[in-house]
């Protein structure tokens, strides 16, 4: 079969065996402990749900204009102004079927083939995926784990190539939990504007935000940035909204103007129920939002205060989003019942098979020293969890 050379280079998840087993284990009625979860373990707030259903029942069940609808347009505005203290028209933002699509909208608007795109690593693993769809070229810049796996200004400009195009930052982050701060932000920015790259700021996870740090937009930093910069969010990990797939962006108009053509040919608009449930989202109140944020705070002090008292494990105290990276590194190279754990995925196998207890591989993240693990489950199962893998580590031999 003649099949297409890009799509069929596009690889599927490598930690796709894992959860596989993960779930056929469940199914079996084993007691596995899953620590993969990308989603919020909330359930979306009852007025948003109500919302929808007064969608229903009034027949919005029609097509919407292509970038959205104008009241949910003006609601992301104000959004932006009250939170991120950015001024944008209506006609500067496009509503896609959850953040993905806005990044792939994104790409496909700013690419041309061979454009390299810059991407602090570890990183989400559509990242790359998505720059490769638009023929574009990703390139990876290695983080620290003592810099809290944030991009350093001086790591950027020597990734900075004639055909770099864009940089991708994402804060807070997924796998890492930064959160880059202002001063940070503005020394990366100034490097984008000196080079006119353009900056795909990924904010979905805007509202997990710890010890008193303040969410920062790289785009509210200066006009100069802000025309580089397209802010991609939604509705999905702030309001537990995962399934209803409403995402959004904002950018300079003649970007999201090849973005709404993109999407125009490939999805139409965005789903209508859904759109009128994020009206209600982001024009409602945050009783629900606070009070996941604070669970999460707890849970993730719990996680990081018990995976360093493990011995041969250990980890940062994330300051955003809902994961922790667990450093392996030190038992990398020992057996299990004489399985040899040679990196994050071997690391994985064996302790699902073992402990039954599932995490998501670094190796996923271009971070093979080190393991995902997901606080959006409950404070119980992370207990149980964190009791399983000590026993595994424990049975570790050499």
């Amino acid at each position: 079969m003649r099949l297409s050379v890009k799509s069929s280079s596009i690889s599927g998840s490598l930690t796709l065996a894992i959860d596989a087993k993960a779930k056929k284990m469940k199914s079996e009625g084993m007691d596995v402990v899953g620590f993969g979860a990308g989603e919020p373990d909330f359930d979306t707030p009852s007025f948003i749900k109500e919302a929808a259903k007064e969608a229903l029942d009034r027949g919005m069940t029609r097509y919407t204009p292509v970038a959205g609808i104008a009241e949910l347009k003006e609601a992301i505005c104000h959004k932006f102004k009250e939170d991120n203290g950015l001024d944008y028209k209506p006609s500067q933002i496009i509503v896609s079927n959850g953040a993905k699509h806005s990044l792939y909208n994104a790409f496909q608007a700013i690419l041309n083939p061979g454009d390299e795109v810059i991407i602090p690593s570890p990183y989400w693993l559509s990242y790359p995926e998505l720059v490769r769809l638009a023929d574009g070229v990703p390139v990876f810049v290695e983080t620290r784990e003592e810099d809290d796996f944030k991009l350093k200004p001086e790591s950027l400009k020597k990734a900075i190539t004639p055909k770099t195009k864009a940089l991708v930052i994402n804060s807070p982050n997924n796998p890492c939990g930064c959160v880059y701060e202002r001063a940070e932000l503005q020394a990366i920015a100034e490097i984008a504007v000196e080079n006119q790259l353009f900056v795909v700021s990924d904010e979905v996870y805007e509202a997990m935000v710890y010890d008193g740090l303040q969410h920062i937009s790289i785009a509210s930093l200066g006009p100069e940035i802000k025309d580089l910069t397209i802010v991609v969010n939604g509705v999905s990990k702030t309001y537990a909204m995962t399934g209803w797939r409403i995402g959004y962006a904002a950018a300079h108009e003649d970007v999201v103007k090849v973005m709404s053509n993109v999407q125009s040919h490939t999805t139409s608009n965005p789903n209508s129920i859904a759109q009128y449930a994020s009206l209600a989202a982001l024009t409602g109140h945050k009783d629900e939002v606070k009070a996941m944020v604070d669970e999460f705070d707890k849970r993730r002090k719990y996680m990081v205060e018990r995976i360093n008292s493990i011995p041969g494990l250990s980890c940062r105290m994330p300051k955003g989003a809902f994961y922790v990276m667990m450093n392996i590194s030190q038992v990398i190279g020992k057996t299990y019942k004489g399985r040899r754990i040679e990196g994050s995925l071997s690391f994985a196998d064996a302790l699902l098979d073992a402990q039954m207890v599932a995490v998501v591989p670094g190796v996923a993240f271009g971070a093979d020293n080190f393991v995902r693990l997901s606080y959006a489950v409950s404070l119980d199962n992370i207990k149980k969890g964190l009791d399983r893998i000590e026993a595994f580590v424990r049975e570790l031999e050499g």
